[in-house]
């Protein structure tokens, strides 16, 4: 029985390197941190989370009423899970385990669709009477991106299409996000401002979908389920200074993510092709020995088995600083 309730912060502790937690690192940036700071004088206030909608609806390019704001990913799908009443539920896998867990929690079956080799995704996989059908791009945590193409081949009337895009902003200039598209019936995108912005512990998302589907969700989302700096972080995020500093960062990290995959590689690990967020996965023989190995020398890695469709064989490791991801190469060199 796989897990699904396990994530990476279980694998942290005091002292350990963090390489499993997919948060970015050395964030939040001190702009944010202070905007955060002063909306401390506010919580005396409901929060009103009218400046934050307008504020996500701008920066995606969609009207405010397509915008439901959430306390994280992990909220929206909860959402999802009790809004809807799906008769076939279909989950592509390897990804995120919460949406599936929301799932169950709720009472629904949930039928998996497992990729594997290269873990592209392939439409006719899906069956075609799929009424619900989530999809993490890029997904976590095989850190593939699948084509938009892709996606939008997946839409239908009659299916609700969630497409999980925490990590879209790992990517410069955003590739292959959905998120501006009001065309595919049925599309559901998910985003969190949890990774990039170091904010786990505040709790910010939200999902954009067409205004029928927005007031479905909401019907089950307490009141006042936002706190005032939580959408301060959505309005903060979303604004152009924000988007380009996001942007410079996808870049940077694109950098630092390929010299690790070819160091991986040069110590024999095999890295699933292409990587695109800000994690890869690993594979190797005897992996969950080697992560308890590591934990001995101080680092943590996020372990694979907890994800359907993977094993004890799998590890995904995030990309940190150039530094940091140095020191994790000379141990696993020297426990080689």
């Amino acid at each position: 029985m796989v897990d699904l309730r396990h994530h990476g912060d279980a694998e942290v502790g005091p002292g350990l390197l963090d390489f499993a937690v997919n948060v970015r690192d050395r964030t939040p940036p001190q702009w944010l941190v202070e905007r955060l700071a002063a909306s401390l004088s506010d919580l005396a206030a409901y929060p009103d989370p009218e400046s934050a909608r307008h504020a996500v609806a701008r920066r995606h390019r969609r009207d405010p009423a397509d915008v439901l704001l959430t306390a994280g990913a992990a909220e929206a799908f909860v959402l999802l899970a009790r809004a809807l009443t799906p008769r076939r539920a279909v989950v592509v896998h390897p990804q995120f385990t919460e949406p599936e867990a929301a799932l169950r929690a709720a009472g629904h079956p949930v039928e998996r669709v497992v990729l594997d080799g290269d873990f592209t995704l392939d439409p006719d996989r899906i069956p075609d009477d799929a009424d619900l059908v989530i999809v993490g791009n890029p997904t976590n945590p095989t850190s593939v991106l699948h084509p938009a193409a892709t996606l939008a081949a997946l839409a239908r009337p009659g299916r609700i299409l969630v497409v999980d895009e925490a990590f879209a902003d790992c990517i410069p200039g955003e590739a292959e996000s959905v998120a501006g598209r009001t065309d595919l019936p049925g599309l559901v995108v998910i985003r969190s401002l949890t990774k990039t912005w170091g904010l786990a512990g505040l709790r910010v998302g939200y999902l954009l979908a067409d205004p029928a589907l927005v007031r479905r969700f909401a019907e089950h989302q307490p009141l006042w389920a936002v706190s005032t700096p939580a959408l301060v972080a959505a309005r903060e995020c979303t604004s152009p200074r924000a988007l380009a500093e996001a942007d410079a960062w996808a870049a940077d990290l694109a950098v630092r993510r390929t010299r690790l995959v070819a160091d991986l590689t040069a110590l024999g690990f095999t890295v699933t092709p292409r990587p695109r967020a800000s994690f890869v996965l690993v594979h190797t023989p005897g992996a969950d020995l080697l992560r308890r190995r590591l934990r001995e020398r101080g680092i943590a890695v996020r372990r694979g088995d907890t994800f359907p469709g993977l094993g004890t064989d799998y590890l995904r490791i995030a990309v940190r600083q150039a530094e940091t991801n140095a020191q994790l190469v000379t141990v696993l060199a020297e426990l080689l």
